[in-house]
This record gives structure tokens, C-alpha cells and sequence, in this order.
């Protein structure tokens, strides 16, 4: 019996004093707490062996990042609509194909899995500065424009010629050209350096949260890196722009002559295969490192769908990079209109998801706090409070014997009134 009323007594002395309930015990979180959904592996071509330079080691990928587009699309192996054909088998180290206008993806392999971006990081300077280049500006190359690496591509640029800036992005996307590169993020934001600055902030706004630029070209620099996912986001950009689509598509143009140098002009071609032999091509971006390896970017319409493919880290046998790009738009075409395992986020929608948290802490409510207990008795309620049970067990039994001595009172009380009434019978 006194044990029932010590522990009512203890419960509301605990209930009086606004003590909270006990917390359930919350799992720590793991790394596989965070792991994506298990994913086939992506289907693989056999490759000779290279020689290559060692492998930087890439930032880490976050569990947000990861799913950025969809948490599908977090794995490291093929991710596919259900009951999809299997696709091609590509030397590709990861790929994915998305739907140029509907954002949607279609399938994946390893679509956040870090990788060297080569030459197609020229999309991202695309991405950048079309919009703030007048296409008829002229300009004149300069000794830092020509300083890229010996035996890497370049248009032919010569120090003190004078060429437009339509030229150069012709230069840029047919020739891949360096040197290109070089100009036309100095035209377009002062130095090529921070041309570079300016490109990362653009694949900041485009969502691209993975992409890290160190060179407008895409030569190889520590710390470079991109991913499938990311280099759909920024070539989504680019075919947005009309200019960057006719550029794309151009088949040859004449580098102009320079008769202040008395040098001649010459014609280039454009390098990515795609355009001549891929019905309804739109073009694209190929590239190559001997890190990176080869890289790839292209994309097509077919019966009124534009799709897009990009990959990354693949070798050029058996199968050239340009036409593992084609069998994985041929694949894409095949699926349903309505095929999704994922989507392509929009342009400064990472950024608004960021800015809301920060907006809501904002519009909060200030709390104003209550004023501390004081006083013995004060500090007693507050060791009980915080679940002193040298505190609390003598209280309790404190509570217990007032509690049982006024029962006691009542009960004499209540017993005597019984006798009186008995004598008045």
C-alpha cells in the first residue's frame, strides 16, 4: 500500500513540477542509414587496359546531394524505369539520359558518382557567357590566351589577331579549342581566371551542386570534377540557347586570315561525329584527357522528343565515345514518353529549397523564456526538475505522510459522526 502511494505521490509531484516524459531513444545515424536504394549493376563493355595518371580523390558526396533530382538516382549502379529494356553495355564509368524539354530522366548509371569532366566543361563556359558576349565583338588574342598546355587542342589562334567572338565559339565547340576557351572567358569576365569563378557560380545556380571548374577548357586541374547528372543540367542550359544550338550544329567554318601577320586563314571541322551520322542530331560536346579519358555530350529529337546523354570515363574501343552516346539515345527513344526515374532540377531551385529554412527561422517567433526558480524551495523544484532523486524521494515520502495523515484525520472524523448519528436513533 505504501508503495502504491509513494509512487502516485512521486507522479504528481513530477506532473506538478513540469518535468518532460523521457525522450525514446533515438538510432544514431550511419552510413547505411543513408544508403540509396539498391540498384542493378550498370551493364559494362570490356575495355583494353590504359595507362592513365593517378586518380585524384574526389569530395565526398553527400546524402542530399546524392539525391538531388530524386532518390533513385543517389545509387552507384543502373537505375530504370520498371519493365524497361535493358540498355547497351558502355566502357562508360557512368552515363545518364534525360529529356531535353520535361526535365525528366530517363535512366542512369551512377548518376552523382564524381568524375573528370575534359573538354566537355567547355558546355559550362558556354552556359556562362553566351549570353554576355556580342557575337560580332572583335577582339585580340593575347600571349595568356595562347598559354595551354603543349599538344592539347586548339583552334590556332595567333598572338595579335583579331578575331570575333562568333569565331571563337565556333572554335570552342567544332575544334575544342583551348585557346578559345581561354579569350572567351577573359572577354567575358576580365581574366580567364575569373571567367572560371563565374563558371561555378553559374553551375551553382544551375544546380550542379558537384560541378567544380579550375579550368575554363576543361584541361586537367586538382580539384575538377562534375558528374552525369551535373553535366545534363548544364547542357540542358545550352541547347536552351539558340545561338549555342546553331553553333552546335555547324558542320565547318573559315578561321579568318590575319594580314597584319601575314598569315593566312584556314578551315576547321566539327570533331563530334554525332551531327553527320545520327538522324536528327543536335549536337553536342566530346572530350578527352589522359585522366579523364574520354567524355560526352550529345543530343537528338525524335518525333517531336529532344533527349540527352552524357557520360563520363569511357575508353574509345571497341565502341568510340560518340557512339555509346548514340546507342543510349537510342535506348531513351525507345521508352515511353512518360518513362521517369528522376528529374533534372531547374535553374535556382537548389537555391530557393536553401533560402526557405533560412526564411522560416526568420519568421519565427520570438520565445521569450520563463524567469528562473528562486529560493530554497525553488532550488528543490528545480533538482526535481531535472530528476534528482535524492530530491525527489524524500519529498515523495514527505507527500506520502501528509497525504496519509490527513486521510487519517478524515477517516477519525467521518467515524465519529457514524456514533453520534447511532446515539441520536
Amino acid at each position: 500500500m505504501r508503495a502504491r502511494v509513494l509512487a502516485a505521490a512521486t507522479a504528481v509531484t513530477l506532473l506538478t513540477t513540469g518535468v518532460p516524459a523521457p525522450a525514446a531513444a533515438v538510432p544514431a545515424t550511419t552510413p547505411a542509414a543513408l544508403a540509396a536504394p539498391a540498384t542493378a549493376p550498370c551493364p559494362r563493355l570490356p575495355a583494353p587496359k590504359v595507362s592513365r595518371p593517378p586518380r585524384p580523390t574526389p569530395p565526398a558526396t553527400t546524402p542530399e546531394q546524392a539525391a538531388v533530382g530524386g532518390e533513385a538516382l543517389a545509387g552507384t549502379g543502373l537505375v530504370m524505369p520498371p519493365g524497361s529494356p535493358a540498355p547497351p553495355a558502355v566502357t562508360a564509368t557512368t552515363w545518364l539520359v534525360a529529356d531535353l524539354d520535361t526535365g525528366a530522366v530517363l535512366g542512369a548509371c551512377g548518376a552523382h558518382v564524381p568524375g573528370t569532366p575534359a573538354s566537355t566543361q567547355k558546355l559550362l563556359l558556354a552556359a556562362t557567357m553566351l549570353s554576355r558576349l556580342d557575337p560580332e565583338q572583335v577582339a585580340v588574342a593575347t600571349r595568356a590566351d595562347l598559354d595551354i598546355e603543349p599538344g592539347s587542342s586548339a583552334v590556332g589562334l595567333l598572338v595579335g589577331g583579331r578575331y570575333s567572338v562568333a569565331t571563337l565559339w565556333l572554335g570552342l565547340l567544332l575544334q575544342s579549342g583551348n585557346d578559345a576557351a581561354n579569350m572567351l572567358a577573359r572577354l567575358g569576365a576580365g581574366s580567364a581566371q575569373a571567367g572560371v569563378a563565374e563558371m561555378n557560380e553559374q553551375a551553382r545556380r544551375l544546380g550542379a551542386g558537384q560541378t567544380h571548374a579550375v579550368t575554363p577548357s576543361g584541361l586537367d586541374g586538382p580539384g575538377q570534377f562534375t558528374s552525369a547528372y551535373d553535366l545534363a543540367l548544364i547542357a540542358r542550359a545550352c541547347f536552351a540557347d539558340a545561338a549555342f544550338r546553331r553553333y552546335a550544329l555547324t558542320e565547318r567554318t573559315q578561321i579568318p586570315a590575319q594580314p597584319a601577320l601575314k598569315k593566312g586563314g584556314f578551315q576547321i571541322q566539327n570533331e563530334n561525329q554525332l551531327i553527320y551520322r545520327y538522324p536528327g542530331a543536335l549536337g553536342g560536346k566530346t572530350g578527352f584527357t589522359e585522366l579523364a579519358r574520354h567524355s560526352y555530350v550529345g543530343a537528338a529529337q525524335r518525333d517531336g522528343r529532344r533527349l540527352v546523354v552524357t557520360l563520363l570515363g569511357a575508353e574509345a574501343r571497341p565502341v568510340r565515345g560518340w557512339q555509346q552516346g548514340a546507342q543510349l539515345l537510342d535506348w531513351g527513344f525507345r521508352l515511353p514518353r512518360d518513362a521517369s526515374v528522376g528529374r533534372l532540377v531547374e535553374p535556382g531551385e537548389r537555391d530557393a529549397e536553401a533560402a526557405e529554412p533560412r526564411q522560416a527561422a526568420a519568421a519565427e517567433p520570438t520565445r521569450t523564456a520563463s524567469p528562473p526558480w528562486r529560493g530554497p524551495a525553488g532550488t528543490a523544484l528545480r533538482r526535481i526538475g531535472d530528476g534528482d532523486w535524492r530530491v525527489i524521494v524524500p519529498v515523495a515520502g514527505l507527500l506520502a505522510l501528509t497525504v496519509g495523515g490527513a486521510a487519517a484525520v478524515l477517516a477519525a472524523r467521518r467515524g465519529r459522526a457514524r456514533r453520534r448519528g447511532r446515539r441520536r436513533a
